[in-house]
C-alpha cells in the first residue's frame, strides 16, 4: 500500500506536468516540467523525500524494461533508419564524446571546488 501511495504521488506531479503543458506555450515536455516541480517539491520540503523514495528506486529498478517498446519500434522501422544509419551512428557517436567530455570536464571543476572549500574550512579551524 506504501508504494502504491508513492506512485499515486509521483502520478500526480506528472499529471500537474501535462496540465502545465497543455495551458503554456513552451516547447517542454510534459515530463520535464513534472521532474521540475517533484525536484522543487523535494528541494523545499512540501514533498518529503519519503514519501516517494521507494517508489522512485523502484522506477528506477525496472527502467531497463521501460526500453523494450523503443527498441521494438527500431527494430520494426528499419527499412526507413537503414539510409541514414551512417549519418546518425555519426551524431550518436559525436554527441557521447561530447557529453562524456562535458560531464568530466565539470565533475572536475566541482571536485576541485569542493577541496578548495575544504582547505579554506580546514584553514580556518572549522
Amino acid at each position: 500500500m506504501k508504494l502504491l501511495k508513492q506512485f499515486l504521488i509521483i502520478l500526480a506531479i506528472s499529471f500537474v506536468g501535462e496540465v502545465l503543458k497543455y495551458f503554456l506555450p513552451l516547447p517542454v515536455p510534459a515530463s520535464i516540467y513534472g521532474m521540475v516541480i517533484l525536484f522543487i517539491g523535494l528541494l523545499t520540503g512540501l514533498i518529503p523525500l519519503e514519501s516517494v523514495r521507494d517508489a522512485g528506486k523502484y522506477l528506477i529498478e525496472i527502467m531497463p524494461v521501460m526500453f523494450i517498446p523503443a527498441g521494438v519500434g527500431l527494430m520494426s522501422s528499419w527499412g526507413t533508419l537503414k539510409p541514414v544509419l551512417l549519418p546518425v551512428s555519426i551524431i550518436t557517436v559525436v554527441a557521447l564524446i561530447t557529453v562524456m567530455g562535458a560531464t568530466g570536464r565539470v565533475s572536475q571543476l566541482v571536485i576541485r571546488m569542493q577541496k578548495r572549500k575544504e582547505a579554506g574550512n580546514a584553514g580556518q579551524g572549522k
